[in-house]
């Protein structure tokens, strides 16, 4: 069985209603390939699919974490991984849904992971760590690696190992090897990528609907109903499109509401845009041009007709 059949698209293509009528139509079951929908209560601005169509259709990789806590990409893969076993056990079509290009890439090429780990090395530096505490360590790290530096607590041992014993065998910081790994444009062999798009007045418009249906539907009252938690919402999930305008709204940094509706629909179609830019690096997706008038029902028996979802 194929471990995943990707369905892939910009945000506002229409891959979600896709993937469900695909779900109906094979017996399927979906994971969510979303960096904002593993959020829970973020569920109008992610536009995370209803309980019950989540009742019809088996969902994996949706509603996992808290807003206020961080989460990685490797921490998606150990989801996926999990999600991945059980839609087979059940014996139902895997479908991987969504636009997250580092998710999508992390699956389909496997996470970076750099050199193997030096036992010698470790022990040394350990070592160092009680003679001369874990600030010596950043410390070196910030003269070396000063981008890693930045993005890792002090206190965060693990990480500030990893990225001095990296460097180490390496010469070269792991800030630059990730950063090569995301940006790479490896082709996803042995994968079945699958590729929805549409024109682009026709996208726009589609956008522009769906951010007036999601402030309808109570986006505002979200966001602010989020603020208000004890605990702040993570970098991740408040730098999120929808929420980080209306988050600078209720600061005072955008002075009118309507300013800022009209600001996250600008930045979903520079999401978009990105998106789609990231999509096409990868020579082995089969697209699919979708019409404006054409039902996802439609789309999904186009798909089946031309790929064989064994």
């Amino acid at each position: 069985m194929q471990d995943f059949y990707f369905i892939l698209g910009c945000t506002a293509c229409g891959k979600a209603a896709v993937g469900r009528a695909l779900a109906r139509a094979l017996g399927g079951q979906i994971l969510s390939v979303d960096s904002m929908k593993i959020y829970r209560r973020m569920d109008i601005g992610t536009a995370t699919p209803s309980r019950e169509i989540q009742a019809e259709i088996q969902h994996y990789g949706l509603d996992i974490v808290e807003p206020g806590e961080a989460f990685s990409v490797a921490d998606y893969v150990r989801c996926a991984d999990q999600a991945r076993a059980e839609i087979r056990r059940a014996g139902a079509i895997p479908l991987a849904v969504g636009g997250t290009s580092l998710y999508i890439k992390a699956l389909a090429e496997g996470l970076f992971e750099g050199p193997a780990g030096d036992p010698q090395l470790r022990e040394a530096l350990a070592e160092r760590i009680q003679q001369e505490g874990l600030v010596s360590l950043h410390a070196e790290l910030a003269k070396v690696d000063p981008a890693s530096a930045q993005r890792i607590h002090p206190n965060d041992e693990k990480r500030i190992l990893r990225a001095i014993e990296v460097f180490r065998q390496t010469g070269t910081p792991i800030s630059e090897l990730q950063t090569q790994w995301t940006t790479g444009l490896g082709q996803a062999q042995g994968q079945v990528l699958i590729g929805l798009r549409r024109e682009r007045d026709d996208l726009h418009g589609r956008i522009n609907g769906r951010v007036k249906k999601m402030v309808q539907m109570g986006l505002v009252e979200e966001v602010e109903a989020l603020l208000a938690e004890t605990k702040p919402l993570a970098r991740q999930a408040a730098q999120a499109v929808g929420y980080a305008e209306l988050i600078a709204w209720f600061g005072g940094g955008e002075k009118s509401l309507d300013k800022a509706i009209e600001r996250i629909k600008i930045n979903t179609r520079r999401l978009a845009k990105k998106q789609r830019t990231w999509h096409r690096r990868w020579g082995a997706v089969r697209w699919f041009d979708i019409a404006p008038d054409e039902p996802p029902e439609q789309t999904a028996q186009r798909i089946i007709a031309e790929v064989d979802f064994k």
